[in-house]
């Protein structure tokens, strides 16, 4: 498999199970606190989108400056691979947070 793909499958399940992980743990966490799991799982697996998307993508700023430096010198081959990370990173977070959505039933 190439190293493109691989690294987009990699990033895509980091940030699903950063979301999903993250809200299952929080749930755990709700009821030992006595507290409505399904309203708390749901509202991390919101909160915690973004920082799934950072982490599967490094968590830092160099993927922006990999696309800024790329983009601006005239190579668009690398730029386009760092966008489509940080799109394969962003749709595993969001499945991660749908599949949240549809184990609570879409309870708020």
């Amino acid at each position: 498999m190439s190293t493109f793909l691989t690294k987009a499958i990699l990033d895509f399940f980091i940030a699903f199970g950063i979301v999903f992980g993250g809200a299952m743990l929080g749930g755990i966490g709700a009821v030992a606190s006595l507290q409505p799991p399904t309203h708390t799982m749901l509202d991390i697996a919101d909160r915690i989108k973004i920082w799934a998307l950072a982490a599967a993508v490094g968590g830092t700023i160099d993927p922006m400056r990999v696309i800024e430096s790329n983009f601006l010198g005239g190579n668009l081959s690398p730029a386009i691979k760092q966008i489509l990370y940080l799109l394969f990173a962003f749709l595993g977070a969001h499945m991660g947070s749908e599949l949240v959505k549809w184990i609570c039933n879409g309870r708020d």
